[in-house]
């Protein structure tokens, strides 16, 4: 796949049709058939292409990961996007079942020629302003994109930090051929998120996210609430994994984005929020980010026009 042929805009906005059980990527998913029903479900909501994520970190419940890419193959899904390490074992399954496969590097250069290495079709290069796992070097997107773009050939879908027309742009700028937005969409009408939630991302600022879980290896950008500072001490004070579980668990973020608890446990969020004003539909947020592109470039323009 040449850089041309790939989409100049990729936006990731993967949550539950229901507030329980949260389905961020198939690994959270507890069955082949629910990995199924989630597929047929999302099929019925849209005639656009969508993919699936297969989380490859390290997980506490063993996850049957070929099994879900032989379900996802079987149901149709030709695109994957790989995450937590190298998809280098299952590029055959891949490959044979006629796959794209787009695979996330979080903060690194060297992770994103890996990928290229292995024969993944794209890569996302995730600078440390995003929310989630910024990965290990704490490089911004606009050294990481560009020097991402330097080295690689393949498909580069710049994430961390954009959120509107002039991120975008920027980004194409920087030599990528679109961007991969997170934050952004949590902010959406179509987001099932708890309005409580929501309210709370158009009131925070840019300095309103800290990572932590930097201990075990496992950085995370999290709104700043009770719970995030309570793990930034327990980390001080050389806190165990096991004890660093009563606060970061799965269940507790549930109770933050789908019943409003904003205290309940650990929030995602990248640095981006600092720049979410409004609640938008998709498409209302998609066309803005396009029709203010084609302004910047206009403008950007009629500077050289004269000359």
């Amino acid at each position: 796949m040449s850089r041309g042929a790939w989409s100049t805009f990729h936006g990731q906005s993967w949550w539950p049709p229901s507030p329980t059980p949260a389905a961020w990527t198939s690994a959270n998913l507890p069955t082949r058939q629910a990995l199924r029903d989630e597929i047929r479900r999302t099929r019925r909501l849209t005639d656009q292409p969508f993919g699936v994520n297969i989380n490859l970190a390290p997980a506490a419940r063993p996850v049957p990961t070929e099994e879900y890419i032989d379900t996802a193959l079987e149901e149709g899904v030709t695109i994957f996007e790989t995450s937590g390490r190298s998809p280098e074992p299952l590029m055959e399954r891949f490959k044979r079942g006629g796959a794209i496969v787009i695979h996330k590097a979080p903060g690194g250069v060297r992770f994103a020629e890996t990928a290229e290495m292995v024969g993944c079709d794209a890569v996302s290069i995730i600078g440390a302003e995003c929310g989630g796992h910024p990965g290990p070097d704490d490089t911004g997107s606009l050294v990481l994109v560009r020097a991402t773009v330097e080295a690689v050939r393949i498909p580069v879908l710049a994430g961390g930090g954009f959120g509107d027309a002039a991120g975008f742009v920027a980004a194409l700028a920087l030599g990528a051929d679109g961007v991969l937005m997170g934050t952004r969409f949590m902010a959406t009408r179509e987001c099932p998120a708890h309005p409580a939630f929501k309210e709370w991302l158009l009131r925070a600022r840019e300095t309103d996210t800290v990572v932590t879980q930097r201990s075990i290896r496992a950085p995370a950008r999290n709104l700043k609430n009770s719970v995030a500072r309570k793990v930034l001490e327990l980390e001080q004070q050389g806190a165990s994994l096991e004890q660093l579980l009563e606060f970061t668990s799965g269940q507790n973020a549930n109770r933050v984005y789908f019943e409003g608890d904003l205290e309940a446990g650990l929030a995602e969020c990248g640095q981006v929020v600092g720049i979410i004003h409004d609640i938008p539909t998709c498409q209302e947020l998609i066309d803005a980010i396009i029709s203010g592109a084609r302004e910047i470039v206009a403008r950007l323009g009629s500077l050289t026009a004269g000359r």
